[in-house]
């Protein structure tokens, strides 16, 4: 299986003025970051409200996604991760279906597997049915509490699951990271998940990543990355430390809210954001659009610099 390389953005589900699918938006969506030098998106992930959506639209999208790309040089990974394994199972299926280029799932976070053979169990039974689909396990412990050892889900997943090809990494723990990165002197792609630590990444062997912030702000992260390749250390931190500030400021307010409000103020309208999510107040649009005048980030995202 081919390792998925580079930038990968964590897509917005786009809705429209009464909060429904607005599907006509992807098109748009895939535009911008084609022309952002983004070739890979990972829709119905965390950013992309995947557990406020139904699984209807979960399949809709997923159409919408696949077809606007057809015959492109953009891919699709499809999240299909759910508390109920049988969705998981139905949104694998059809990804398949649909062609994408792989799929990936957390673990169910209700009621949370209590060791990694019941992890493994979980994604097994997912993968499956995507038998001919690469699948990624996305660890995301912030939000599903499922804090289990990712080397050792490795590393049994590794014998369980033929499909396997890596982890999306949403975990801060470097330790973990380059534990699964030296297994089996490299075989599986770990994708790095946290956006404001990716030069520390980088610099433990990260070759792709998947993130939010890629969406609006890839040619700072494609900076630092070329600034990291060239040896330039000073000028990769200071790219980094951007990248901290631009985040900073979308925490603000609600970092969805604020995300999805930077993606218009871009030209490409996502709308806002589902319950139990709240939306941003004119107020606060005002604030950010403050904030973002004084780093001059619009400008910079714009022209490319």
């Amino acid at each position: 299986m081919s390792k998925l390389m580079g930038l990968i953005a964590a897509t917005h589900t786009p809705f429209d003025a009464e909060g429904e699918l607005n599907l006509a938006a992807v098109e748009k969506q895939a535009e911008f970051l084609h022309s952002q030098g983004i070739h890979t998106v990972f829709i119905s992930g965390t950013t992309g409200e995947c557990h406020s959506l139904t699984v209807e639209e979960r399949l809709r999208l997923t159409e919408r996604w696949t077809a606007v790309v057809r015959g492109t040089t953009m891919q699709v990974v499809v999240h299909v991760g759910s508390n109920c394994l049988k969705d998981a199972m139905r949104l694998a299926s059809d990804a398949e279906q649909k062609q994408a280029v792989a799929v990936s799932a957390f673990s169910p976070s209700y009621f949370k597997p209590p060791d990694v053979a019941t992890l493994v169990e979980c994604t097994r039974q997912v993968a499956q049915a995507a038998p001919n689909t690469p699948f990624y396990f996305y660890d995301i412990p912030s939000l599903t509490g499922v804090n289990l050892p990712t080397h050792e889900y490795l590393a049994r997943a590794s014998e369980a699951i033929p499909t396997l090809a890596g982890i999306k990494f949403t975990n801060i723990d470097m330790t973990i990271f380059q534990l699964c990165r030296a297994y089996q002197q490299g075989r599986f792609n770990i994708l790095w998940g946290t956006d404001e630590m990716l030069l520390s990444a980088l610099s433990m062997g990260a070759q792709g990543a998947v993130g939010s912030t890629y969406n609006f702000a890839a040619g700072l992260y494609h900076r630092l990355i070329s600034a990291w390749e060239s040896g330039d250390s000073d000028q990769a931190r200071l790219h980094q430390l951007q990248s901290v500030q631009l985040v900073r400021s979308l925490n603000r307010y609600g970092y969805m809210a604020s995300s999805k409000y930077l993606m218009k103020r871009l030209g490409v309208e996502v709308g806002t954001t589902r319950l139990p999510l709240p939306s941003l107040t004119p107020a606060q649009e005002r604030e950010l659009d403050r904030d973002w005048e004084q780093m001059n980030l619009l400008q910079q995202i714009r022209s490319g610099k």
